[in-house]
Formats: structure tokens, C-alpha cells, sequence
């Protein structure tokens, strides 16, 4: 990379991405276009709890360890923990590796199947291969971002879905632009990891100049092709 300055846009793998780019000669500027940011309704969060008590799901799906952890927050500072505790205790728990494992564990919560590695959408269903799901409802514990390829997969198998989780995504825009052209930066290469494979991507236009004037650094698309617009 010839010591150039490479800006990374990305949240939760920033530093591990800066490490990558360091040891290609290359300069990181961790410059995160997301944050996440509570979203603790107090009132909503009551309700779903006491909905999924009354009409349990068959499964409950946990894709993160940081959303795991967070939702048990929220819960824990609501009164709610004990509810949520008993309610997992009567369904089939899914985690989708080792972090929501962990997290899960720590609260007492037994998991009934586990996603292999790399941990994607794919191998959370294959985990969940002989669950009749037609008809019935699954949890899926909510991140920021909607996992559209695990909605999908299991709106075709006749499930109906129900998302529970205390944060959402929220862009950090107003400095990234001004910020990554006082560093001397040119060109923004632009990628997104697909939640669904958990592969690294390009779309269909990767590289941005950052003089360009039709260039608005408005959103970064996480669950698709898009890039900023």
C-alpha cells in the first residue's frame, strides 16, 4: 500500500481491519460511519416481554455477543430479567458462535444448538435442521442491523419472525468527510461484509473520489449492495 492512508469505515472489526492494513505497508484511519445507539423503550420492551410470555416462540435465536449483552442490560436496568430467563428456559436456544455462547452462558441460559464455523446465517439454519418451524414463531435477538438473508430463510420455511433487541444503527456523518480529507485522503474504497455469509464485498462501485462533488456521505449499506449516496 505504499504507506498511503487507508480509511475504515467499519464499527465492530475497525481495529482488526486497521491491523490488516498496517501490515501491508498502509496507513489505518479508523473513521466508523455507524455507532450504535440505545434504543430503550421502556414501555416497548415491557410489552414484547409479556407478549412472548403469553404466546412463546418455538425458537429464539442469538446472533451476537454484544446484543446478547446488551439486551440483558436493558432487561436487568427494566425488572425484565427474570421474565426473559424464564421464557428461554421454556423454548429452543440458538447461538450463532462463540460470543453469544459466552454471553448467554453467563446468565445461566441453556443453548440447545450451536451454528459451526465461520458462524453465518447458513450454518444457524443448517443448526436448526429436524425444528419444525411452519406455522410457528422465532425470536431472533436484533443487533442494529436487520439480518434480511436470516428474515428471508426463515419467512420461506413458514416461520413468522419476532425481533427483540435494545439498539439500532445510527450513522456518524457530519465529520467523516472533512476529517478524512484533512488526513489526505483521496480516494474512499468502499466495502461491506454481508451478514448473511460473513464475506467481505465489493459493489458494483467501490472506488469514490473524495473531491467529487456528487459524492453526500449519507449512509453506509450494510445488508446490501448499496454504498454511500
Amino acid at each position: 500500500m505504499k504507506a498511503k492512508t487507508v480509511a475504515i469505515l467499519e464499527s465492530r472489526l475497525g481495529s482488526q481491519l486497521g491491523d490488516l492494513v498496517g501490515k501491508h505497508g498502509g496507513r489505518p484511519l479508523l473513521a466508523p460511519a455507524l455507532a450504535e445507539v440505545p434504543d430503550l423503550d421502556r414501555a416497548g420492551i415491557a410489552r414484547r416481554v409479556a407478549e412472548l410470555q403469553a404466546r412463546p416462540p418455538t425458537v429464539a435465536i442469538f446472533q451476537t455477543g454484544v446484543g446478547t449483552q446488551a439486551l440483558f442490560r436493558a432487561t436487568d436496568a427494566l425488572g425484565h430479567t427474570p421474565a426473559l430467563l424464564d421464557l428461554l428456559g421454556r423454548i429452543l436456544v440458538a447461538a450463532r458462535g462463540p460470543k453469544p455462547t459466552a454471553a448467554l452462558r453467563s446468565r445461566g441460559v441453556r443453548i440447545d444448538r450451536s451454528a459451526r464455523e465461520p458462524f453465518t446465517t447458513a450454518e444457524v439454519l443448517d443448526s436448526l435442521q429436524g425444528v419444525a418451524l411452519r406455522g410457528e414463531r422465532v425470536l431472533v435477538q436484533r443487533y442494529g442491523e436487520t439480518n434480511v438473508g436470516l428474515d428471508n430463510a426463515l419467512r420461506a420455511k413458514g416461520a413468522y419472525g419476532a425481533s427483540l433487541g435494545p439498539f439500532g444503527a445510527a450513522p456518524v456523518l457530519g465529520w467523516i468527510r472533512s476529517a478524512l480529507m484533512a488526513c489526505g485522503v483521496g480516494i474512499l474504497q468502499i466495502a461491506y461484509r454481508c451478514p448473511a455469509c460473513a464475506v467481505w464485498r465489493r459493489p458494483a462501485v467501490p472506488c469514490v473520489p473524495m473531491t467529487s462533488p456528487s459524492v453526500s456521505l449519507q449512509a453506509l449499506m450494510v445488508n446490501g449492495g448499496e454504498y454511500f449516496r
